[in-house]
């Protein structure tokens, strides 16, 4: 499945969405005014707020938030954030048991008793 990347964001095509639908799509994901992405993808501001319109209809929403909301539960676009953690989670489960990422630490107050428990022994001896 082809897919088109525009900042953070990352749409899929042949979900639903025209190619240029999607590219102002991800415009709105990522907070820009129709003047920014007209500018972007180098046509008028009308012509932005003409496909996101389209887009709103083909997803039977009303607001651009609702736009954004609805096409991420269609899958139809995600942030490249989800890319990078599974890439994370794919790493950590092919380096096994020997990554040293995953080292589990000593809670402290595990160590600060064995320190006290020492000084109260070596108080005793010196006592004695």
């Amino acid at each position: 499945m082809e897919t088109i990347t525009s900042g953070t964001w990352m749409g899929k095509l042949g979900k639903g969405l025209a190619p240029r639908e999607l590219e102002a799509l991800l415009g709105v994901a990522q907070g820009l005014t129709a003047k920014e992405i007209a500018r972007l993808m180098q046509v008028t501001p009308g012509t932005v707020a003409n496909r996101i319109e389209n887009a709103m209809f083909k997803l039977g929403v009303h607001r651009r938030a609702a736009l954004v909301a609805e096409a991420m539960k269609r899958q139809i676009i995600s942030p490249m954030c989800f890319v990078l953690v599974a890439l994370i989670a794919m790493h950590s489960l092919a380096a096994g048991g020997g990554d040293p990422m995953r080292r589990d630490r000593r809670a402290p107050e595990r160590r600060i008793a064995q320190v006290r428990v020492l000084r109260r022994a070596e108080s005793v001896e010196l006592h004695s």
